[in-house]
């Protein structure tokens, strides 16, 4: 390489008594050439290594027809929540619920602000919640005879709410 190549060139002597070193810096305005490959690869087998690592790759192709691909009609979504709307005999009642649901989570939005303000009380809930994690793994999650336990309470749940017991 030539030396008008460089954009500059500085020189430091450092001149200590007996002692004397010269340290060169080089800046080039050129760019960074890629890394060299080792001798025993060359540029060529490379790219048919990768080209044929990404040809395995790529074996199965995805295909889309007409039969198989399902488009969301909002006509006939529209049709059937209006049907069902319609079939609602109470529609105050549903529209009380509706509306307290939203007042109950734009209060508890409000709770979960104030409670994150609070320096140190995030991570001591985040604590909480972890140590009841681990206690419900342990409890109902870990062993055979408490998962079946856990489905018998569920489905005692269930028939509560939905009034059949």
């Amino acid at each position: 390489m030539s030396a008008t190549m460089y954009a500059s060139a500085s020189t430091t002597s450092l001149l200590l008594p007996g002692v004397s070193a010269v340290r060169t810096a080089r800046c080039s305005c050129l760019p960074l050439l890629p890394p060299r490959f080792p001798s025993r690869f060359s540029p060529a087998s490379v790219k048919v290594l990768s080209e044929s690592s990404r040809v395995s790759l790529f074996l199965t192709r995805a295909t889309s027809s007409d039969e198989t691909s399902t488009s969301v009609d909002t006509n006939e979504i529209f049709t059937d929540l209006k049907e069902k709307w319609d079939a609602v005999e109470n529609k105050s009642t549903v529209l009380l619920y509706g509306g307290g649901a939203i007042v109950a989570v734009w209060l508890s939005s409000i709770v979960v602000g104030a409670i994150n303000s609070v320096p140190l009380l995030p991570k001591i809930m985040e604590l909480v919640g972890l140590g009841y994690t681990g206690w419900f793994v342990y409890r109902y999650l870990l062993f055979k005879q408490s998962r079946k336990e856990l489905a018998t309470d569920i489905d005692t749940l269930k028939k509560k709410i939905a009034g059949s017991e």
